[in-house]
């Protein structure tokens, strides 16, 4: 037996001998899994979820803006059609779920990726092997580290050659603290608070059937639960739907007219139809400052029109939209824009106040490459706080990053045209 040095590191491996490790088997995971495979090129997913689309399947009662001929990754079809998948109706628009069961588990299913998935296994913290972010010398050459943490809580370390974080930012919310940090008193009243999205006329109808609801958040998913709410009310007296926003209009639900994806400009149009009809009460320009509780109710403490004010509901949602997690990123080199928190080429395409989702340009290795050679954001997370990520922009991504850990430079500069395809 041979010992080290008391200060040796251990041993290192060939980085060709190790994989490329993709963090999260949605939409955007599975089609970075299926690229690279087809170029030959070993790769591990680590979802954090119970199955593939865990995240999607959280909001499988959403339908979704596109049709099926705008959600399906180019890799993942040509994978699927060699073991006789049929393709959906490509004009028809999925609910999430229906992505899920039609396209997602399917995909994840097939031999070339099942065996590559490891499910309920979340990435706690990325690093290279015996370096922290702080040296250099080296650092190239030096596999990646990735400590993971399965359901039951155990803990151990994998080594990577490259990473692809498409992790998503589903399960971290925005605050709904104007000033970007949690209210004062929402430790109070979190029984009392709803992630966004909630299955209004399904799973969680008993929560909202009969009660005031105020949703928070000036989006796409504050349009969808609002519309969920007035349906619920027409089955259910007594239920009522608030809508609270920040700013004095809800611009990013208003879409125009003419927008290429029909259903999202009918989501703001029939939001707006409601308010004007008096079925939703809107109320602008409502800064929450904290929350408190009173009896089984939840109240809002807020700055309007430069005084304090105050709403009093049953449940709060939360629909203020999404930000990444960096807290595994630690100790990854990072070169991120101070605003919206995603790679510094990238931000000034999708600047959301400056673009809305049929504006933004395709994009690749490019844009998303990072001090950190072999990591990459892609996905949602890549877009930071900025809601104007769309499906096929993430598989145009992974579609160039693939290239480039294959060695296709030429691929990898390539930015392949086409419409985007739309998200919730």
């Amino acid at each position: 037996m041979t010992l080290l040095a008391p200060d040796a590191a251990p041993p290192r491996p060939r980085l060709d001998e190790l994989p490329v490790a993709v963090i999260g088997a949605g939409p955007v995971g599975l089609a970075a899994a299926a690229e690279l495979l087809e170029r030959g090129r070993e790769v591990i997913l680590y979802e954090a979820g119970a199955a593939a689309g865990s995240a999607v399947a959280d909001w499988g009662h959403v339908r979704l803006f596109s049709p099926w001929a705008q959600l399906l990754a180019p890799a993942g079809v040509r994978l699927l059609a060699a073991h006789g998948w049929t393709a959906p109706e490509p004009e028809a628009l999925p609910t999430g779920r229906q992505l899920v069961d039609g396209y997602l588990a399917p995909l994840a299913a097939l031999p070339e990726l099942g065996a590559r998935i490891r499910t309920g296994t979340r990435v706690v913290a990325v690093t290279r092997q015996g370096m922290d972010r702080t040296r250099t010398a080296g650092r190239a050459d030096t596999p990646f580290l990735l400590r993971l943490r399965n359901a039951s809580g155990e803990v151990t370390e994998t080594l990577a050659r490259a990473v692809i974080d498409a992790s998503g930012t589903f399960g971290t919310p925005n605050s709904l603290g104007s000033s970007g940090i949690d209210p004062m008193g929402i430790e109070k009243v979190r029984d009392l608070l709803a992630p966004a999205l909630p299955d209004v006329l399904g799973r969680d109808r008993e929560r909202f059937a009969g009660r005031r609801t105020l949703v928070v958040g000036a989006g796409h998913s504050a349009a969808n639960t609002l519309l969920a709410l007035t349906a619920l009310a027409d089955e259910i007296p007594g239920t009522e739907a608030l809508w609270v926003i920040r700013n004095a209009a809800a611009v990013r639900v208003a879409t125009p007219a003419d927008d290429r994806l029909r259903a999202r400009a009918s989501l703001g149009s029939r939001a707006e139809a409601l308010v004007d009809s008096g079925r939703i009460e809107r109320v602008t320009g409502f800064e929450i400052l904290r929350l408190e509780r009173a009896g089984d109710r939840v109240r809002l403490i807020g700055a309007r029109g430069g005084a304090l004010a105050d709403l009093d509901a049953d449940v709060v949602v939360n629909a203020t939209g999404f930000r990444p997690d960096l807290g595994m990123l630690r100790e990854i080199r990072l070169d991120l824009d101070e605003i919206v928190e995603a790679p510094s080429r990238l931000a000034p395409l999708i600047d959301p106040n400056v673009h809305t989702c049929g504006t933004v340009e395709r994009h690749g290795f490019t844009e998303l490459q990072q001090p950190e050679p072999g990591f990459f954001l892609a996905g949602m997370k890549s877009y930071g706080r900025a809601p104007t990520f769309l499906l096929a922009t993430g598989y145009e991504q992974v579609r160039s990053i693939a290239a480039w850990l294959a060695g296709d430079a030429a691929a990898a500069r390539r930015v392949e045209p086409g419409l985007p395809a739309a998200g919730v």
